[in-house]
């Protein structure tokens, strides 16, 4: 099995994260680990995830869309019109380009880490979940339930967390991408919650 250098990744992260996101990447890196052991997954690819999940996120928003065109990663029009979004699919081009990343279990799970997706594997559930339980979160409604239920019982969490960010975005202005929609109602089927 391939060894992360993880300080190394570390190191060139600081570099191109505010001192914000850098603190929560952390979070979710140590989130997604304690995940990871608590249901038997991969710690190192839990880490390396978890650590490259946000790699993008500070990149100016036009020129994430620039950057998938010139790539040639595929953009939905709800990604089109909330551009912040790209950060996932972008953010798994460069985990592969930059970082050295070629694992796609890894790749994938950078990918899922926003929207979500029905029938996740248990690397893309934990730092799906990792990213929305991490310590420097706190604004999240059921949070403190949510946390808790993560070492209970993971895909009653990742519906948990899915059903609050629906209702978060009706609620809001922001636009539904329909995976998350559908990764919802899956998950609701899979931890057998009634509506």
């Amino acid at each position: 099995m391939k060894q992360y250098n993880l300080a190394k990744i570390q190191k060139k992260l600081r570099k191109e994260l505010d001192a914000d996101r850098y603190r929560h990447t952390l979070g979710v890196m140590y989130t997604s680990a304690a995940l990871a052991m608590r249901y038997g997954a991969d710690l190192e690819k839990a880490q390396v995830a978890g650590l490259l999940h946000d790699c993008a996120k500070c990149i100016p928003n036009d020129k994430k869309r620039k950057l998938c065109e010139k790539y040639n990663i595929p953009i939905t029009r709800v990604e089109s019109n909330a551009p912040f979004l790209l950060h996932s699919k972008l953010g798994a081009y460069l985990a592969k380009e930059k970082y050295g990343i070629q694992d796609e279990e890894i790749l994938q799970a950078i990918i899922w880490h926003t929207t979500g997706k029905p029938d996740m594997t248990l690397l893309e559930e934990i730092v799906f979940l990792a990213d929305y339980i991490e310590p420097m979160r706190w604004k999240a409604e059921n949070l403190a339930e949510i946390r808790q239920m993560a070492f209970l019982d993971l895909h009653r969490a990742v519906y948990m967390t899915l059903r609050d960010t629906l209702h978060y975005l009706e609620a809001g202005s922001g636009e539904v991408d329909e995976m998350t929609r559908a990764a919802c109602q899956y998950y609701r089927k899979k931890a057998d919650i009634e509506q």
